[in-house]
């Protein structure tokens, strides 16, 4: 018996897709250490990556990639309930960009077994 297949797209990605919680369990069990330890580990990376994009720093996270962020100029856009012309403000957005050795792991764990 085969499983069912998913009912949409977006159900199929939500499977393949790691959550907050699921990432402090694992840190839990990879360190050996309390859930909550764990999350407070968890969420202090991430406050720290945060607070420096904030600060208009990037961060580079040798072997696994950067987070950076592009500035955007301000532009004119179009509200799309009512077509009216609307000003849309500079803005800084944050992205990653994945290292090297990220992308030949990711890649490697694709090809198939020799």
């Amino acid at each position: 018996m085969e499983p069912e297949a998913p009912q949409s797209a977006e159900l199929a990605d939500k499977r393949k897709t790691m959550t907050k919680a699921e990432l402090i369990e694992e840190v839990a069990r990879a360190a050996e250490l309390a859930k909550k330890d764990s999350q407070v580990i968890v969420e202090t990376v991430f406050e720290s990556i945060v607070d420096a994009l904030k600060r208009g720093e990037g961060i580079e996270l040798r072997g696994f990639g950067s987070f950076r962020f592009r500035q955007r100029g301000p532009r004119r856009g179009r509200n799309p309930k009512t077509g009216e012309s609307v000003e849309v403000l500079a803005k800084r957005t944050p992205y990653f960009k994945p290292g090297k050795e990220l992308k030949e792991l990711i890649n490697q764990a694709e090809s198939p077994s020799q």
